[in-house]
């Protein structure tokens, strides 16, 4: 098994993180195991990498299988932007959806489970609805064969499969431990059955959380690109069949995709270049965290207000009425996303299509989460 980190001088990687990446390569079956430059600690396993190897681990997917990115691109335009009024509308969000769950399940292809209640719901950790404009276009013929337009508003949702991949993991934990599984085996089938079935629910959370948020402020879109970033799936290594292992790491096989910062900074859209063998047709997810949650709050606290917090650098609004969520995801917290997204251009494995700086982002009001 080998290990490579894709991280210039310039980065900072944590040595627990660069600790957790060669164990997790030790693991029996593991081939291979690649560090994106957003790499950070995680659970049992980092955060912003790739793994190949011959069996199946669930703990190296997590718990939130199925969490990836969304792009839409709505009817609203960059001329017309009303932050003050779109603020004060976009509320609810936490809520059950009124509508029709199980007509809307089976249009996505999505069978019934005990935590559909939350379908259409954002729920908390990194997760949010950021609507943002165009900042800058690198690539106008990318751009353009993307079917884009530059004077549209557009929206980037980040959530997951909620409660039910966490029950996945945890029913699988219970029994198994953070054993790997023979992909033939009958646990390994079931598992990578109920992973399926989670991720095509965290799509349909994603696409259930844009039409919410933009009905909010009326206003219609089209998806741009949904990209999986917690995930197995088959790949190839080396010329032979393996199983790829993506936590908190974006396939780049699959289109464009963009690579956010935090909510204080520009998001990516990215493409792939080169052969994309050396990062095993994997890209960053966003920016990685510089801190452990639990000391955000006694680290920031002195140095910013809440009121310092639900506005940014850029004039963008922060809706996120749990205080110690709007600690917790502070711009400071977070890596420099310029400097993530330059070491994977420095690398050949991406090219910058456009920039978009955020308008609104969503996290949470009070006392509304499922």
């Amino acid at each position: 098994m080998s290990t490579l980190v894709i991280a210039s001088q310039k980065n900072w990687i944590e040595g627990s993180a660069l600790e957790q990446l060669n164990k997790t390569a030790q693991l029996p079956g593991m081939r291979k195991a690649i560090g994106m430059p957003d790499l950070h600690p995680g659970k049992d396993a980092p955060i912003g990498a790739v793994f190949a190897g011959d069996l199946v681990y669930p703990h190296l997917v997590g718990n939130d299988i199925g969490c990836g990115m969304a792009l839409w691109q709505t009817d609203l335009r960059n001329a017309k932007i009303k932050l003050d009024k779109w603020v004060k509308r976009l509320t609810g969000l936490e809520g059950p959806w009124d509508g029709d769950v199980s007509e809307y399940m089976r249009v996505h292809n999505v069978d019934a489970t005990e935590f559909d209640s939350s379908l259409g719901t954002i729920g908390g950790g990194n997760h949010f609805a950021e609507l943002q404009r165009l900042h800058k276009i690198a690539d106008p013929h990318r751009f353009a064969a993307m079917g884009l337009d530059a004077k549209a508003l557009f929206l980037l949702v980040h959530s997951g499969s909620r409660g039910f991949g966490e029950s996945i993991l945890h029913a699988n934990a219970a029994q198994f431990g953070n054993r790997g599984h023979d992909p033939a085996s009958p646990e390994g089938i079931a598992y990578l059955r109920s992973h399926d079935h989670a991720t095509r629910w965290a799509k349909a959370n994603r696409h259930l959380i844009a039409t919410r948020f933009m009905a909010a402020l009326g206003a219609r879109g089209n998806c741009v690109l949904d990209v999986c970033h917690n995930c197995v799936q088959q790949g190839r290594l080396d010329g032979q069949p393996c199983w790829l292992h993506r936590k908190g790491a974006a396939p780049s096989d699959v289109g464009p995709v963009v690579i956010p910062g935090s909510r204080g900074s520009l998001s990516y859209l990215v493409t792939a270049t080169g052969d994309q063998e050396v990062n095993l047709a994997t890209l960053a997810h966003g920016a990685g965290r510089k801190w452990r949650r639990g000391e955000c709050r006694g680290r920031l606290e002195k140095r910013f207000s809440q009121d310092d917090l639900i506005q940014t650098e850029l004039g963008s609004r922060v809706i996120c009425e749990d205080k110690d969520l709007l600690f917790e995801e502070a711009p400071p917290v977070y890596k420099n996303v310029d400097i993530v997204v330059n070491d994977l251009v420095e690398a050949g494995v991406v090219s910058v299509v456009a920039t978009f700086a955020p308008l609104i982002t969503y996290k949470k009001r009070k006392d509304e989460e499922l």
